[in-house]
């Protein structure tokens, strides 16, 4: 019998949501605070009512299925969400697609360095001092991430902290960046 095949395209939410329902069963407010726990706002955008969402969307699709907990010591009833087998072979469907490696997005702060040749001194002298000490601040954080992470040596772990290592370098390098852009928006001042 071949594989059904999920026609309805799956979104980052729904991915990420299906991702950490195979690591283990979870009720919708465990995965709220899976995202905020593992920092998913820095690399993904998802919200509470996306998470909602894409849980209906997906047991809908057949992929998960909820059934309640038992643990009355949890609160009132929660439905608990787990995968069902379609559900790897969609995420596998969707982690294969090219997309993910071919695709650029462009940060706000270029579209304003694009844009600053209109600014007056100032707002370019303020506005870039603003950038660096946010990619300072960022720099911090996730150093402090990486400081606070349990010390395991699973693959994931792994993953992680090479994650955030090239968002650190990635931070670094637009701090370096910044001295020869400012040095290049001054001539035109």
């Amino acid at each position: 019998m071949a594989k059904k095949r999920i026609d309805t395209k799956l979104t980052t939410s729904d991915l990420i949501i299906l991702g950490f329902l195979m690591e283990k069963p979870m009720h919708g407010y465990q995965i709220i605070l899976t995202l905020k726990e593992r920092q998913v706002k820095d690399w993904a955008g998802v919200s509470t009512p996306q998470v909602y969402y894409s849980l209906k969307k997906l047991e809908d699709l057949g992929l998960i299925r909820g059934g309640y907990d038992e643990n009355s010591s949890l609160g009132p009833e929660r439905r608990v969400f787990s995968i069902t087998p379609e559900a790897c072979s969609a995420l596998a469907e969707a982690l294969d697609s090219e997309n993910w490696a071919m695709s650029r997005t462009v940060p706000p702060f270029s579209t304003w360095a694009m844009l600053s040749i209109y600014a007056d001194e100032r707002t370019v002298t303020h506005i870039i001092e603003c950038r660096r000490n946010f990619l300072r601040s960022e720099i911090a954080k996730e150093i402090q991430t990486v400081r606070s992470l349990p010390v395991e040596n699973t693959k994931a772990s792994r993953i992680v902290k090479t994650m955030i290592s090239l968002v650190i370098k990635n931070f670094e390098l637009e701090l370096s960046w910044l001295e020869e852009f400012e040095s290049i928006i001054g001539e035109h001042q």
